[in-house]
Parts: C-alpha cells; sequence; structure tokens
C-alpha cells in the first residue's frame, strides 16, 4: 500500500498555525505512516514554529497587502506569480493526496495551485467572518471546515462542515487540574483568580487597561494572573512587587492557568475563542479593532449573542470596566450561567471531525 502524503499550509499568526499542527498530529494518529510536508511564507512565525513541532517545511516569498500604497503593494503581483511557480513545483515533486489550508497568505497560492493540478483541498475556516484567501479558495475546495454556524453567505453551502477550530488536547480535561494549578502559581485557594490574556502583539490596550485598574481589581479580593506578551514584559513587569499579582510574558501550561482561573480577559482571536469554550469560564472579550474586517468583534458576538460571554469594545473601556466588571465579580449566578453558555458552544473533537472530512476525501 502507498504511503499517503498531505501538505498543510498556513500562517502569519498562531491562529493559523496551531490548527495546522493540531491537524498534523491527527493525521499522524491516525495515518502513523503518511508523509506531512509543511509550507508557509518565508519570515513568518510558522518557518520557526512547525520545525519546532517536528515536521518539514517550504517558504513562500509571499505577503499581505498593506493598506496604504507601499513598496511592498507593488512588489505583490510578482509575489504572488513567484509564490504560485514554486507552489506548483512543490505540489507536483511531493505529490499530495489531500492538501490542507488554514489560512494565511502562503495557503492561497499553494492551494490554488493544487486546484489547478485536480488534487483535492480541504480549507479550515477559524473566523465567524471568512478572510479573503479562503473566500477565493472556496469556489475550487472539495470541503469547507467551520467553526461557526450562518456561513452559507461567503461559501457554497453544499461544501460546508461544522467541526469546529482544533484546539490544545490537554485543555479537555481541565477540571480534574484545579488543583495542581494552585499549586503550581503559588496561589491562594481562598481567592478568585482572573485571568489576563492579551494575545502575543495586539495587547497594548489590554495591558494599558489592567495596569491603571490594578488597584481596583486587587481591592475586591482577586488576584491576577496577566499575561502582557513578550514585548511589553520589561514595561509591566514591575507590578510583580503588588502581592496578588503575577506578571508573565509567556504561559508555556495553558491547561494549568485555565483550571486556576475563575474569570478571563482575552481578546477574541479564533484559537482563543475556540479554547474558552472549551474551558467554560466567565469570559470578557477585548476584541482588537486592529485585525481584517474586525473579525474579533465578530467572533466574539458569535458567543455573546448565545449569552456564552460579556464583550467589551476598546472604546468602551474605561467609561464601562469598573461597573461590568464589579457586576460579574458579585454575582455569582452571571458567572455560572456564562461559563455553562460558552461550555455549550464548544467542539472538542474538532481535529478528529476534520480528519474524518479529509479520510472521505481520499476514499472518494
Amino acid at each position: 500500500m502507498s504511503t499517503f502524503k498531505f501538505i498543510l499550509s498556513g500562517g502569519g499568526t498562531g491562529g493559523h498555525i496551531y490548527p495546522a499542527i493540531a491537524i498534523a498530529n491527527e493525521l499522524k494518529a491516525q495515518f502513523p505512516d503518511c508523509e506531512i510536508l509543511f509550507v508557509g511564507a518565508k519570515d513568518k512565525m510558522e518557518m520557526q514554529k512547525v520545525p519546532q513541532a517536528g515536521y518539514p517545511i517550504k517558504g513562500l516569498w509571499i505577503a499581505g497587502l498593506q493598506r496604504k500604497l507601499t513598496l511592498q503593494n507593488l512588489m505583490f503581483p510578482i509575489k504572488v506569480i513567484d509564490s504560485l511557480i514554486k507552489s506548483r513545483r512543490i505540489v507536483k515533486s511531493f505529490k499530495p493526496n489531500v492538501v490542507i489550508g488554514t489560512g494565511g497568505f502562503a495557503s492561497g497560492p499553494l492551494l490554488r495551485a493544487a486546484a489547478v493540478m485536480n488534487i483535492p483541498i480541504v480549507v479550515q475556516e477559524q473566523n465567524s467572518y471568512p478572510g479573503i484567501t479562503n473566500k477565493i479558495l472556496s469556489k475550487r475546495a472539495s470541503v469547507i471546515c467551520v467553526a461557526y454556524d450562518n456561513l452559507e453567505r461567503f461559501f457554497p453551502k453544499n461544501k460546508i462542515k461544522l467541526t469546529g477550530n482544533p484546539v490544545r488536547e490537554d485543555l479537555i480535561s481541565i477540571d480534574t487540574k484545579r488543583l495542581d494549578a494552585l499549586t503550581y502559581f503559588a496561589l491562594d485557594a481562598t481567592k478568585k483568580t482572573l485571568l489576563v490574556l492579551g494575545g502575543s502583539l495586539g495587547s497594548r490596550r489590554i495591558n494599558q487597561l489592567i495596569a491603571k485598574e490594578l488597584d481596583f481589581i486587587t481591592s475586591q479580593n482577586i488576584q491576577v494572573i496577566w499575561q502582557c506578551g513578550k514585548l511589553y514584559f520589561d514595561e509591566y513587569s514591575h507590578f510583580n512587587e503588588k502581592s496578588n499579582v503575577k506578571v508573565v510574558s509567556f504561559i508555556d501550561r495553558m491547561d494549568l492557568v485555565y483550571a486556576a482561573a475563575d474569570i478571563i480577559i482575552s481578546r477574541a482571536g479564533a484559537s482563543s475563542v475556540s479554547e474558552l469554550c472549551l474551558v467554560g469560564k466567565p469570559v470578557i472579550f477585548i476584541p482588537s479593532p486592529n485585525v481584517a474586517e474586525d473579525h474579533q468583534t465578530k467572533n466574539a458576538k458569535a458567543i455573546v449573542d448565545k449569552k456564552g460571554a460579556i464583550l467589551l469594545k476598546e472604546s468602551e473601556l474605561d467609561e464601562k470596566f469598573q461597573s461590568v466588571f464589579s457586576h460579574l465579580i458579585e454575582d455569582e449566578k452571571q458567572q455560572t450561567e456564562l461559563g455553562n453558555q460558552i461550555r455549550k458552544l464548544a467542539k472538542p473533537n474538532a481535529t478528529q471531525d476534520i480528519v474524518k472530512e479529509i479520510s472521505k476525501l481520499m476514499k472518494k
């Protein structure tokens, strides 16, 4: 029997890379002899993250369009042509059974090249509002795996499969890890814990908010774990001198930090939202307004509309944060209801369901 081969492409941000790695790991689990190749954008974070996960990767000379007229934009058509030619060479020499795209610049030329060569392609769309690359690719896709309802207005209805987004396996059983988590982070079991997740690049405004409101938050008998991001750690690390506050640049044990948290403040990137559904804790979403087509606000609204979270826009923080936060802390019933509602939206088997769709294509 010949070995199955898969190419995965997605990148630019962790939200595109980590789902691709999760799908690759599940393909390996189901087809232990399979060969997997990643294709990413040169100079983007996938060129480090994918080899760290144990997979080979090839880079394309591609980047997104800037919003203003720049030299980069003038180079864009040349980069696209170069990437299409290189993608065709990669597909031709690797001969994949299926090509899977999780969004980001590099997946466009790669999946287009595969489609032209009549290789089945699977598009995995993480957001409630699809990016331009996936909208264009959807016409040629065999299957489109989505994480939100009502995407028929963007994609052909007969190709859509509601699978959810791939998430880390270790988040599925966090309910059993509470005691370990309190010990690991040296937390006080008699206090509620606020977890603040700013995201890696987009955390400036959340960090400013927490710095300003820290005394107000801790005055309510709350301890804080604050992930401020590597870029901002030097600026905010002095808050570690306060009791009940832990400022970190990065959290490597997300399973334990979620187990320890009672309330979470987070951005609303697709991967974060999917993880938080699984975690099932009360969440205040503060979407980043600086992302393409404002998709973080749309992701958060999809949860809020089902009474699964609270949404605060950046423009409302100074005016509303204290009252919204106080109300949530004082209202145990609201905390429980938010946790229960968001958990109902979780899709714990997303990765397996995506790989099932890939397997069906191979049988065809």
